[in-house]
C-alpha cells in the first residue's frame, strides 16, 4: 500500500472528553472518549486505533502528532501536584505569599487572596545575591546548598524550584544551585531563568514554582505516550501546543510544562482565526463550548490576541489579582466554568 500524503493525527484532552482527528489528504475522521485522569494515555490510543480503522491505515503511515491537553491547567486549579521545594534568596521566603499587596477587591476588609502554591514550611533560603546591573554583591553560599539538599532529599519531596532575585539579568546563581543540587538529588530541578526570564519576581517565582509542582505529572504522561505509540507502531513526533498557539517538542514540553496550561484553548483560537481568515472576517468572537468550561477569545485581522501573563484558578471571577499569576506567553480567552461531570476541571 502506497503512503498517504499529509497523513496527521489531532488529540486534545480535556476536562471531559479526548478527542482524536485524523486527517488522511485532507479528509477527516474523529471520535470522542471520556478522559481517563489515572491514563490519560489510554483514550489517545484508544481514539488513534478507531480513527486508524475508519481511515483504513496502519499507525506507522501517521507523519505527525499535534496534542493539546488541560491536564497541567487541572493539576494546578486542584492542587494536585508534585510535593514541591522553593529555593530562593535569604530574605524572599515570603514573595509569593505577599504577592504584590495589591488589593483586587480595595474595599473588602474580609478579602482572601489565594493560598500560596507552596507552603511556607517548604520554601528555603539562601545567602547570595545579584544585583539589579547583574553584578555579585554576595557570593552563593553553596554549602548551605549541600546542606539544603540532605533537607530536600528526607523531606520527601518530588520536585525543586530555584528563583533567586535578578535571575533573569544573571543566571549564574540558579544555574550553579541547580548543579550543585543534581548531583544529590534525583528530582526534577527548574529555574527560574529557563522557565520565565522576566523582571517582578513574584511573577517569576510563582511561574518556577507552578512549574515545578506539574512537572513529575507531565514528564511521566509524555513518557508514556511516547513509549506507548512507539510500542504500538507510531514512530511519528509529538508535538505540543503551547499556550501562545504555536507548537514544541514533547521534551521541552516536559521541560517546561507551565508552558501548556492554556494548550487545548490555545488551539481552539487558533482554529477559530483559521475559519476567520477563510471566510474574510476580520473581527470574530470565538466560543469553545468544552465538558467543563467554555472560553471566549477576540480574533481581529485573523489573529487571536496575545498577552504576556495570566491568571489560573480566579478566587474572584473576573477580578485581576485574585488569581494565580503565570508569565509566559498566552492567547487571551476568558474562561467561564460549565458544570460537567468533573467540578473544577477546565
Amino acid at each position: 500500500m502506497s503512503m498517504p500524503q499529509g497523513v496527521r493525527l489531532g488529540a486534545d484532552i480535556g476536562g471531559t472528553f479526548t478527542d482524536i482527528v485524523l486527517d488522511v489528504g485532507g479528509h477527516l475522521h474523529s471520535c470522542k472518549l471520556l478522559t481517563d485522569y489515572a491514563t490519560p494515555e489510554q483514550p489517545i490510543l484508544d481514539g488513534i486505533a478507531n480513527v486508524a480503522d475508519q481511515a483504513g491505515v496502519t499507525l506507522d503511515e501517521i507523519g505527525s502528532v499535534i496534542h493539546g491537553t488541560t491536564l497541567a491547567t487541572n493539576a494546578l486549579i486542584e492542587r494536585r501536584g508534585a510535593r514541591t521545594a522553593l529555593i530562593t534568596t535569604e530574605g524572599f521566603r515570603d514573595v509569593i505569599e505577599m504577592r504584590t499587596e495589591s488589593r483586587f477587591s480595595q474595599y473588602d476588609l474580609n478579602i482572601q487572596l489565594p493560598v500560596p502554591l507552596i507552603p511556607r514550611e517548604h520554601r528555603f533560603t539562601v545567602k547570595g545575591r545579584i544585583d539589579a546591573q547583574a553584578q555579585e554583591l554576595q557570593p552563593l553560599d553553596e554549602p548551605a546548598l549541600e546542606r539544603l539538599a540532605v533537607v530536600v532529599d528526607s523531606g520527601g519531596f518530588e520536585s525543586v524550584a530555584i528563583g533567586f532575585i535578578h535571575s533573569y539579568l544573571n543566571a549564574s546563581h540558579e544555574q550553579r544551585a541547580r548543579d550543585i543540587l543534581a548531583t544529590r538529588l534525583d528530582l526534577p530541578i527548574s529555574i527560574s531563568s529557563e522557565v520565565s526570564p522576566q523582571m517582578r519576581e513574584f511573577e517569576r517565582f510563582n511561574t518556577v514554582c507552578a512549574n515545578a509542582y506539574v512537572r513529575p505529572q507531565m514528564e511521566s504522561y509524555l513518557s508514556r505516550l511516547q513509549r506507548r505509540l512507539a510500542e504500538q507502531g507510531a514512530a511519528c513526533p509529538v508535538f505540543m501546543i503551547h499556550s501562545g498557539g504555536g507548537l514544541i517538542s514533547v521534551e521541552t514540553a516536559a521541560a517546561f510544562p507551565v508552558r501548556l496550561v492554556e494548550s487545548g484553548p490555545a488551539g481552539g483560537a487558533i482554529f477559530a482565526a483559521d475559519v476567520a481568515r477563510r471566510f474574510g472576517l476580520n473581527k470574530v468572537v470565538s466560543y469553545d463550548m468544552g465538558g467543563t468550561t467554555a472560553k471566549i477569545c477576540l480574533i481581529e485581522n485573523f489573529q487571536p490576541g496575545t498577552a504576556r501573563s495570566f491568571e489560573v484558578a480566579r478566587t474572584a471571577r473576573f477580578a485581576k489579582g485574585s488569581g494565580m499569576p503565570i508569565s509566559i506567553p498566552v492567547i487571551e480567552m476568558i474562561e467561564i466554568g460549565a458544570g460537567g461531570h468533573r467540578p473544577g476541571r477546565r
